[in-house]
């Protein structure tokens, strides 16, 4: 069975950068994809790879990120998110979080994000 959670940017906007991590890995751990409004920190996101390397073991492969921005191709638009951005954090955009043994591949362009899932073979009895 594949699994969404969807975490909404307030849900982690107050989280320092430990406390995200923790909460986006054991979801990953759970084999849960992760749709995370909002984008993290360049640094958040090289720490949770960071933390996924060290927790590999036989059980836990690792996960695949992907992010996307749409960008609002109106000078009004940009000022709008740069201010919003500023005041509130990085809200827009979509982080899509999962673990390396559900999601093949995460392919992404400037306006959208497509998600490839392995087929999962039951086991026999």
């Amino acid at each position: 069975m594949l699994t969404l959670q969807y975490i909404p940017y307030f849900e982690i906007s107050n989280l320092d950068s430990d406390s995200k991590i923790k909460k986006l890995l054991k979801g990953v751990k759970e084999n849960k994809i992760i749709l995370l409004e909002g984008r993290l920190k360049i640094e958040e996101e090289t720490q949770l790879i960071k933390k996924t390397m060290e927790i590999i073991d036989k059980n836990f492969k690792g996960i695949e990120i992907g992010t996307i921005d749409p960008k609002g191709e109106l000078l009004l638009d940009r000022i709008k998110k740069g201010l919003a951005k500023l005041l509130l954090g990085n809200y827009s955009g979509l982080t899509i979080i999962g673990p390396a043994t559900i999601v093949k591949q995460i392919k992404k362009d400037p306006n959208k994000i497509e998600l490839l899932t392995k087929e999962i073979k039951k086991k026999r009895k």
